[in-house]
């Protein structure tokens, strides 16, 4: 009898624990259900869910900018050579031989002077391009045979015969790279006015050439600039017979604009 009452109550206990069971399932089943059917009524709130995921986890590390510093004066030093008596009208090879020496390339004036190239100063009834190479007479020009100049291009194809890339032509850019040059402890060869202020108009000519006609002027020259700060320039003048000439640099970039802001350099090694 005894025995008969345990197995009615393990038998009740069993079935008492499986319809618990079978309601939990029921009840999860539905919650489950519900979720499903809301996600499939807004599939677009999970789609943003997702996308939101993606884009936190794929979101790229912000880089942190470093903001150079401007220098607002700087003057350099670099060794001095004078065009005098050799190159009257040198000033531009010259001026690349300050450059190359300040790069600490041994050369003298005269070795350049002969190896820059040279174009006639007339030829068939056209003038010579000075963007082409040193025009007429270098060395003692007279009015039966005179000399001009010559411009960046044949300067910085002659630089880099000695310094290869480290060449940089800075024609055409801005003046504040021209001081940042500087500033970063480099000379800068470049054209500007013989007396570094603006050439009047009245002092250009109309020069008729074989790559087409260009604007000039007798009153152009070159010098090595070495130094700047907020009102002045300061460069290596191959007429002035020594170092440190100084000129007003808001007359001196003026004059140099004129030119088409031509200007060379090089780079560290």
């Amino acid at each position: 009898m005894g025995k008969q009452k345990f197995i009615a109550s393990a038998t009740m206990l069993l079935i008492i624990l499986g319809c618990a069971l079978v309601i939990t399932l029921l009840v999860h089943n539905k919650d489950e259900g519900k979720t499903l059917s809301a996600a499939a009524s807004h599939p677009e709130k999970q789609q943003s869910k997702d996308q939101t995921s993606v884009t936190q986890k794929d979101k790229p590390v912000k880089k942190v900018r470093k903001f150079e510093v401007e220098v607002k004066e700087k003057k350099l030093s670099a060794p001095y050579v004078s065009q005098k008596p050799e190159l009257p009208n040198g000033c531009e090879v010259t001026s690349l031989t300050m450059l190359l020496k300040s790069a600490g390339i041994s050369v003298d004036k005269l070795t350049l002077a002969s190896q820059i190239k040279k174009v006639p100063f007339e030829s068939d009834e056209f003038m010579g391009n000075p963007n082409e190479g040193f025009v007429g007479n270098m060395y003692h020009g007279s009015r039966s045979n005179p000399g001009y100049a010559v411009y960046h291009r044949p300067v910085a194809d002659l630089a880099q015969k000695y310094l290869g890339r480290r060449v940089i032509d800075l024609t055409g850019k801005p003046w504040s790279q021209i001081e940042k040059q500087i500033a970063s402890g480099k000379p800068v060869w470049t054209i500007t006015s013989i007396n570094f202020q603006p050439v009047p108009e009245s002092a250009w000519r109309e020069w008729r050439t074989r790559q087409g006609t260009i604007r000039i002027t007798f009153q152009e020259h070159s010098v090595l600039l070495i130094g700047y700060d907020e009102k002045n320039v300061y460069f290596n003048d191959p007429l002035a017979g020594g170092p440190g000439s100084k000129a007003n640099k808001a007359s001196f970039v003026q004059a140099w604009k004129q030119f088409g802001n031509q200007a060379i350099s090089y780079t560290s090694k």
